[in-house]
């Protein structure tokens, strides 16, 4: 998050104050926009936005809210097992909903989203093509989903506790720091977070160990466990987002998370003052390459104010404020609306060498899924 949104003595808990805000707002919009319906003689707008945890400015929410007179009702998840449970169980209330890209094929297939309304879209003219066409992989022609914001999976690290570690000058640059049993214990002490999230974690096993990183052979499956269990003693904790926090407040030393989260935690070391510095880097072989969509459950109540949400963060402005926010890269093309020192990131916004080595995750079939599932609780139990 902005630096400019944490003071020194606030920093180190402003994550958790942040989404209260987030919640107390939305509970205030509501009221408002419903007390001037009212006033008017009209019955209230509301929009249902269900959304990852820390990926939205709240001050862009309260915006849409004043202009458009539709009160925001946000909930948040962390994980994408979560969001697809309340998808298929049906009747979720929600208008709007973020899934990524692997989940978001197979949540198509099983007839949960309808398809968007292009016409009510009209900043869809902003959306990148390169990010469109990757996102097709998952949702041919884009029917149903546009991206909201995209990035990769590596690892963020404590740069002095590393150089304390590893010695002056020296680097990361490689997956062998999290899957080599013998690096990864070297930061065991400092303390080690892994995603709570076998399609990453495994997947970037599998690619570590040269093999298909999307593979559903039992045995490529059973490898990357083997791997995932040898390196799991140094393993603190699995988590999709305590590591922000962790790492800015130097609880931890090393992370294999989400880009722009480690970005964030960038931001709030230094807004604290404390003297630790965050970095994240893409390992030189190659990372995962994943994309959050915004898409419309079929049984959304608000469909009409799902479409004006939507479009509404497509705004080049509004899309910049929220990528300015939260330190990943949006679906738009990039502008100079961005802050610069996002803009320019290499981490953020990859340059095309390293692009062309990132790789998209798929969807596996129930019968690998549910082996995958075995395999990570295994892997989480050390058993």
């Amino acid at each position: 998050m902005p630096a400019s949104r944490y003071s020194p003595a606030k920093a180190l808990i402003a994550g958790a104050r942040s989404w209260s805000a987030v919640a107390a707002s939305a509970i205030v919009l509501v009221v408002v926009a419903a007390a001037a319906a009212g006033a008017r003689g009209e019955a209230a707008r509301v929009v249902n936005f269900y959304n990852w945890s820390d990926y939205v400015d709240p001050a862009v929410l309260d915006d849409f809210t004043k202009k458009t007179g539709i009160a925001v009702r946000y909930d948040t998840f962390d994980s994408s097992d979560t969001l697809e449970a309340k998808l298929l169980a049906g009747q979720s209330g929600y208008d709007v909903v973020v899934p990524t890209g692997y989940f978001l094929a197979r949540e198509i297939a099983a007839g949960i989203f309808q398809p968007l309304d292009k016409s009510k879209l009209p900043n869809l003219v902003h959306v990148w093509p390169d990010i469109a066409s990757r996102l097709a992989a998952y949702d041919p022609g884009n029917r149903y989903a546009v991206n909201y914001m995209w990035g990769t999976t590596g690892i963020g690290f404590n740069v002095k506790a590393v150089q304390k570690i590893l010695g002056p000058g020296a680097a990361i640059d490689s997956w062998s720091t999290i899957f080599a049993p013998d690096q990864i214990a070297k930061f065991k002490d400092c303390g080690v977070h892994l995603l709570d999230s076998s399609d990453d974690v495994m997947t970037a096993a599998l690619h570590y160990l040269h093999l298909d990183p999307n593979s559903s052979a039992p045995g490529d499956l059973q490898k990357a466990t083997d791997l995932l269990l040898k390196i799991r003693p140094s393993v603190r904790k699995f988590h999709s987002s305590e590591y922000i926090n962790a790492l800015a407040t130097g609880e931890i030393c090393l992370a294999l998370g989400f880009s722009g989260d480690v970005k964030q935690a960038e931001k709030r070391a230094a807004a604290a003052n404390s003297g630790i510095a965050i970095d994240y880097v893409i390992p030189k072989e190659g990372a995962p390459l994943w994309f959050d969509n915004m898409a419309i459950p079929k049984d959304a109540p608000h469909v009409a104010a799902a479409h004006e949400l939507i479009n509404y963060l497509l705004d080049p402005k509004i899309a910049a404020r929220n990528t300015n926010f939260v330190s990943y890269a949006d679906g738009d093309q990039p502008s100079d609306l961005i802050e610069p020192a996002i803009r320019n990131d290499r981490a953020i916004y990859p340059d095309a060498a390293t692009m062309a080595k990132l790789f998209t995750i798929i969807a596996h079939g129930q019968k690998t899924q549910r082996l995958i599932n075995r395999l990570w609780t295994r892997i989480k139990t050390g058993e």
